[in-house]
């Protein structure tokens, strides 16, 4: 037996963290990508001496830390910036998830808060993923209302990650979160208990290998009320 590996996804502003809080209350052990990718590269560490050296002295705040608002605009401006600045913390990040992992126990179900997963290829590497979905209209609504962007910023955001149809492709399970937060507990809830069904099932063909991911073809569910 092991862990049911979920890989957790969803647009800028679709309210993918909501989800992950949601699911940790439940007793998930979710494994943040987003916080990782910042402990990798806090002062100190050989992650931040590796993006100081590829893109200089000027990525740094006052205080020695990684000033992130300065990178993010330069690799959302660059695709060969992003790349370059993905090829140092993704490997980081990749190992801290391993090790996570193995810490958390075989009868884990396991969720992968991880923002870029479609756009990094991730799926096949998962039993589940979840892609918290809303319509463009409302994460640009959203941004502008929570983050205070501009439509022009908003819009950038989006166009630097995968389309929404690129993200329920890959979704074995979708979340809707267009609606109140009240909507969205129901939905979590419901998403739990489908994650539990979904592990008791993995739990009961031992011949299957850990880490071997969706299978192709899959049609991705709504959890069931």
């Amino acid at each position: 037996m092991s862990p049911l590996r979920v890989g957790l996804t969803g647009g800028i502003g679709a309210g993918k963290s909501e989800v992950s809080r949601r699911l940790r209350s439940y007793g998930a052990v979710v494994i943040d990508a987003d916080l990782l990718a910042r402990q990798v590269v806090a002062p100190g560490t050989p992650g931040l001496a590796q993006v100081v050296a590829a893109f200089g002295e000027g990525v740094l705040g006052p205080d020695g830390s990684l000033d992130r608002e300065r990178v993010g605009e330069l690799v959302f401006a660059d695709a060969a910036l992003r790349a370059k600045l993905n090829a140092i913390v993704h490997p980081l990040v990749g190992a801290r998830m391993r090790e996570l992992e193995e810490a958390a126990g075989e009868a884990a179900i396991v969720v992968h808060d991880i923002p870029l997963l479609a756009e990094n290829q991730l799926a096949g590497g998962f039993d589940e993923v979840v892609v918290v979905d809303v319509p463009p209209r409302v994460q640009a609504e959203r941004l502008a209302r929570e983050r205070g962007m501009t439509a022009e910023q908003a819009e950038a955001r989006m166009r630097a990650q995968a389309s929404r149809a690129e993200r329920l492709a890959i979704a074995t399970i979708v979340v809707d979160n267009s609606g109140s937060l009240a909507e969205l507990d129901r939905e979590t809830g419901d998403l739990w208990a489908e994650l539990r069904r979904r592990a008791k099932r993995r739990s009961e063909r031992p011949s299957e290998r850990r880490g071997s991911g969706r299978r192709p073809g899959r049609e991705a569910d709504r959890p069931a009320g």
